[in-house]
């Protein structure tokens, strides 16, 4: 198993995650993601800002993530500062085929690399409200619950936000 950066031959591959994936989100009551988000378009776009990563299990597919600096404007509803720059993941997912096998943990590490290679101190997540998971996970990679928000782009769900320093300093 590598953690690479994706490339556009991956997108199939990453739908075919994805294909999977939002079903039993759905089936779980985790609304985040339907049949129309995330979707190829969007994933070509982080392919072409070099900013999608995926878990390449000998060319399959097995997770995937967004490493980017974008904020949604609603994370300054728990305090965050949005001029400070910030590593952010977005679109973490894994395979069922290989849940259990630490992907999600070596998706966020590579979020964490990436801070360290560009000098960025801070690193952000947001989840659903109703995804248990990433809930239990966050904290034991040494991020912490910030608060609460909705998202614009996704009416009528709840999403839980979560930060990591890596200067050690925290916002209460």
């Amino acid at each position: 198993m590598i953690i690479r950066r994706a490339t556009l031959n991956d997108i199939p591959g990453i739908m075919l995650l994805i294909a999977e994936v939002v079903p039993a989100m759905n089936a779980a009551g985790n609304f985040q993601w339907d049949a129309t988000y995330p979707n190829a378009g969007v994933f070509e776009v982080d392919i072409n800002l070099n900013q999608l990563w995926v878990a390449d299990a000998n060319g399959d597919i097995a997770g995937v993530s967004a490493i980017t600096t974008d904020q949604d404007p609603e994370y300054a509803e728990v305090g965050w500062d949005l001029n400070e720059t910030a590593i952010v993941t977005h679109r973490l997912a894994v395979s069922a085929r290989y849940r259990g096998q630490g992907i999600a943990a070596k998706l966020l590490e590579q979020a964490e690399q990436e801070a360290i290679n560009r000098g960025i101190k801070t690193l952000r997540i947001d989840t659903n409200s109703e995804n248990s998971a990433t809930q239990r996970l966050f904290p034991k990679l040494g991020y912490r619950f910030a608060g609460e928000i909705g998202l614009s782009f996704r009416p009528n769900l709840s999403f839980y936000c979560y930060e990591k320093r890596l200067d050690g300093n925290h916002i209460a």
